[in-house]
């Protein structure tokens, strides 16, 4: 008997719906980061990206444990001489928490063309609307 493996071509992608409200950051990007990766699948390859779509509601309502919210900083370059720049976690969740959470889950996800591929399946929102109730995502409780 030999060992399945996926091929790119015959992978099927599914939507999934997490709602953020109440759980913590990290909770949120873990469980995304393995559907997005494909993990959660039987047929899971890991040469293979059988990964699926993964939609992110209510991420203003995620919640920091501990004293990250007043000590975690995104520190990130602008490419100019002197360009680090700084952004506490407060701040970032204030003004932007979509990109807290893409953030969280970019840095579970593996750094190769995979990884990179992947990201693009992830779909983050503010509040508890988004637009794909056409692609009937499937809830996932965690």
């Amino acid at each position: 008997m030999s060992t399945f493996m996926a091929k790119p071509e015959t992978v099927e992608r599914g939507w999934y719906l997490l709602d953020a409200e109440g759980k913590t950051l990290g909770k949120i990007a873990t469980e995304a980061a393995t559907i997005l990766r494909g993990k959660h699948r039987p047929e899971f390859t890991p040469h293979v990206d059988c990964g699926e779509f993964v939609i992110v509601v209510n991420a203003e309502k995620a919640v920091l444990t501990g004293k990250k919210l007043d000590e975690k900083k995104y520190r990130y370059h602008t490419g100019y001489i002197g360009g680090l720049k700084e952004i506490g976690y407060r701040e970032l969740m204030s003004k932007n928490p979509e990109k807290a959470v893409f953030l969280a889950v970019k840095g579970m996800l593996p750094k190769n063309s995979i990884g990179r591929k992947s990201i693009t399946r992830l779909k983050v929102y503010r509040g508890a609307e988004h637009p794909h109730t056409a692609q009937q995502p499937k809830t996932v409780e965690f």
